[in-house]
C-alpha cells in the first residue's frame, strides 16, 4: 500500500465495551477478525531446527565461503551475508542443514535480554545457523514475510509468556512448535499485509541510507573546512593557533544537594551529562530541574542562551550550544565565545576534535578533564571572523539536512507503528 494513501485512511477508535464487536472474537492477543485462524505453529509453518556451532579448535572450520548465521545478527533484517563463514566439512562433521533463502530465523536462547528477546530475520541468501537461532520456513497455510511481521509485533509477549529457565531465558524446538499465532485465512491477504509494511521497512531504510550518506558528507566537510585544507572563496587571511582559554570565558556548574526536595521541580532546567549524550546540536530541554532556592544556596549558575555547554566527565569533549538559559551540574563547563569568535563555529570545531580530547581525559572515579586541560586545548582557527561564520553556515545548512530527513524517518517510524497494530490485528483489511 502507498504511503500516501495509509495517511489518508482515517484512525478508528478504540472499542472499550465488555460485549466483543460483531465480526471478531476474543484471543490472548486481544481481538482479531473472526474469519481469521488462531492455531499454533505447527499447524501452518514447517521445519523447526537449530544449528550448531563447528568445533573452533579445528580452523579449518572456519576457512570456507558458506555463510554461518549467529543469533546476534538477527535484528529484523534480511540476512545476505554473515559475519563468519565455514567450510564444507564443518558442515558435514557438524551436520548443520543449509537453509534457503526465504526461511525464517528466530533468537532462542538469552531471551531474558532485551536486545535478544523478539530478534529475527529471513534468509536472504543460502546459509546455516548457530544453535541459538531456530529456522522456520512457511506452508500453504501461512506465508514467512507474514510471520515475519507477526514476530515482530508479538514476539517480546512470547518470549515473556512461553520461554523457559532460570539464569538463562530460552525456547526449544517443541516449544516454538505449540506457540500461538493468528493468521488470515488466506495466503493473498497475508502477503498484502507483509507487502504494506516492507514497503514501510524500505522506505525507512532508504532515508537510513541517505542520513548516513549526509553524515560523511559532513564529517568530510569539516575535515576539510575545519583544518584550513580547504579555503573558501574569497578569504585569504592567515588562520592562528591559539589556546581555547584565550578565546573565550569558561565556569562550571553546581549541583544543589540532592537530598533537599525544595532544590528541585522549580523552573530553571539543570543540564546533566546524559543531557549532553543525548542531544544534537542545541540543548532545548533537560530531565531536570531546580528551583530559585537550589539555585541559590548551590554553586549552581544560570548560563544565558548560546553558551557552549561542554562535557568533562564521562562523555568527554561532547557538546552542544544551549538553546534556553539553564543551570548544570559541576561535570559541564560553560563556555562563552570572546565577541571575534563564532559560537557556531567554535561548537563545530569543539565537536571535530571530541575523539582526541578523549585521550586527554585523566583516571579517577571516572575518566574526566579539568578546566585547566579544555582552557590548554590548542585550535587552528581563521582570524577573519566572517570566515568562521561561513564555515559554520556550511556545516549548520548540513545539520539541518540531516535533521530533516531523521524527521522524515521518524514520522515514518510512527506511521509504521501504527499500520502494524491495525494490519496485525484486522481493524484494516486489505483484500
Amino acid at each position: 500500500m502507498p504511503i500516501e494513501v495509509w495517511l489518508q485512511i482515517k484512525q478508528g477508535g478504540g472499542n472499550n465495551k465488555m460485549n466483543i464487536p460483531q465480526g471478531y472474537k476474543h484471543t490472548e492477543f486481544g481481538l482479531i477478525p473472526s474469519d481469521w485462524v488462531l492455531c499454533a505453529f505447527k499447524d501452518v509453518l514447517t521445519t523447526f531446527s537449530s544449528g550448531a556451532t563447528p568445533y573452533r579448535g579445528i580452523p579449518e572450520y572456519y576457512i570456507g565461503s558458506i555463510r554461518w548465521i549467529s543469533s546476534g545478527e538477527l535484528n529484523f533484517n534480511v540476512i545476505y551475508d554473515t559475519l563468519e563463514h565455514i567450510s564444507a566439512i564443518a558442515v558435514r562433521n557438524t551436520n548443520l542443514h543449509i537453509h534457503n533463502p526465504g526461511t525464517f530465523l528466530m533468537a532462542i536462547t538469552g531471551l531474558e535480554a532485551e536486545g535478544t528477546r523478539g530478534k529475527c530475520a529471513i534468509v536472504g541468501a543460502s546459509a546455516t545457523t548457530n544453535q541459538s537461532c531456530l529456522a522456520i520456513n512457511g506452508s500453504d497455510r501461512m506465508c514467512v514475510e507474514y510471520l515475519f511481521w507477526f514476530y515482530r509485533m508479538w514476539g517480546n509477549y512470547l518470549a515473556f509468556k512461553y520461554c523457559q529457565g532460570t539464569k538463562q531465558q530460552s525456547y526449544t524446538a517443541e516449544i516454538v512448535r505449540r506457540l500461538p499465532i493468528y493468521c488470515p485465512a488466506t495466503i493473498e491477504e497475508q502477503n498484502k499485509i507483509a507487502e504494506a509494511l516492507s514497503d514501510v521497512d524500505a522506505l525507512i531504510a532508504a532515508l537510513n541510507k541517505k542520513i548516513a550518506k549526509k553524515r560523511l558528507i559532513k564529517q568530510g566537510a569539516m575535515q576539510q573546512l575545519l583544518t584550513g585544507k580547504k579555503r573558501l572563496y574569497g578569504f585569504s587571511d592567515e588562520w592562528t593557533i591559539k589556546k581555547l582559554g584565550g578565546l573565550a570565558k569558561m565556569n562550571s556548574g553546581g549541583t544543589p544537594d540532592s537530598s533537599n526536595s525544595e532544590y528541585y521541580g522549580g523552573d530553571i532546567p539543570f543540564l546533566s551529562i546524559s543531557d549532553i549524550t543525548s542531544t544534537n546540536k542545541y540543548i532545548s530541554r533537560t530531565e531536570k530541574t531546580i528551583t530559585e532556592k537550589g539555585l541559590r544556596y548551590s554553586s549552581a549558575r544560570i548560563f544565558p542562551i548560546k553558551t557552549i555547554m561542554y562535557a568533562m566527565y564521562a562523555s568527554l569533549g561532547k557538546c552542544g550550544i544551549a538553546d534556553i538559559s539553564l543551570s548544570c551540574s559541576q561535570a559541564i563547563l560553560g563556555i562563552t565565545p570572546s565577541k571575534n569568535v563564532n559560537t557556531e563555529y567554535l561548537y563545530y570545531i569543539l565537536s571535530y576534535i571530541e575523539e582526541t580530547v578523549k585521550e586527554f581525559g585523566q583516571t579517577g572515579t571516572q575518566t574526566n578533564l579539568s578546566k585547566q586541560l579544555v582552557q590548554d586545548l590548542e585550535l587552528y582557527l581563521p582570524t577573519d571572523y566572517k570566515e568562521q561564520q561561513t564555515i559554520a553556515t556550511i556545516l549548520s545548512d548540513i545539520d539541518k539536512e540531516i535533521a530533516d530527513l531523521e524527521a522524515r524517518r521518524d514520522k515514518y517510524k510512527l506511521i509504521k507503528s501504527g499500520m502494524m497494530h491495525k494490519l496485525l490485528t484486522g481493524q484494516i483489511r486489505l483484500k
